[in-house]
């Protein structure tokens, strides 16, 4: 062994450090990659191909004696199964957002993250006809005492729809009347 690399990114993935130094590597001193599985190099026909045709020889450790051919063809087959699993998981996602799971955690989201997604929330709350609209009332309504349950109920009688589609709630009330 010459040297070690140790690559734990994706397979869809082709621009990855540790596997670009390694193919630096094996260019410069004529090493063969060692690879643990070939699905694990890349699921891009293409990619693989150009790595063949590159000069830099490879084994995978799950078919130690697989040759070109039968590269190209794993490859390939690597390369529909991750574009099932995509297709697969846009479809559960859709399915899920559809019935109103809340998606994603924001605990993982950074400050960064978090501070771009509030200003698009006030930049749509701002420039929605029917939020605009409600704003002009929510605040007279406030000053009389009304609740924020009881205004939404008062938008929604009078036909106002939210951004979304669907009918306002308390805490949308309360949102729109900090931010616009």
């Amino acid at each position: 062994m010459i040297a070690e690399y140790t690559d734990i990114e994706s397979g869809r993935k082709n621009n990855r450090p540790e596997l670009l130094q390694a193919l630096a590597h094996c260019r410069q001193t004529g090493a063969t990659l060692l690879i643990a599985k070939l699905d694990r190099l890349s699921h891009n026909v293409a990619f693989i191909a150009n790595l063949m045709e590159a000069g830099v020889d490879f084994i995978a450790g799950d078919m130690p004696t697989a040759n070109k051919f039968t590269v190209h063809i794993l490859a390939a087959l690597a390369e529909q199964e991750r574009e099932m699993i995509s297709k697969r998981t846009r479809e559960a996602l859709r399915s899920l957002k559809e019935r109103g799971v809340v998606l994603g955690k924001p605990e993982n989201l950074t400050p960064e993250a978090k501070a771009k997604g509030t200003q698009a929330r006030i930049h749509n709350a701002r420039t929605h006809e029917h939020n605009r609209k409600a704003a002009a009332i929510i605040g007279p309504l406030r000053e009389k005492g009304w609740s924020y349950g009881k205004i939404a109920d008062e938008l929604n009688r009078l036909g106002f729809v939210a951004r979304r589609g669907g009918k306002f709630k308390a805490m949308q009330i309360k949102r729109l009347a900090r931010i616009v």
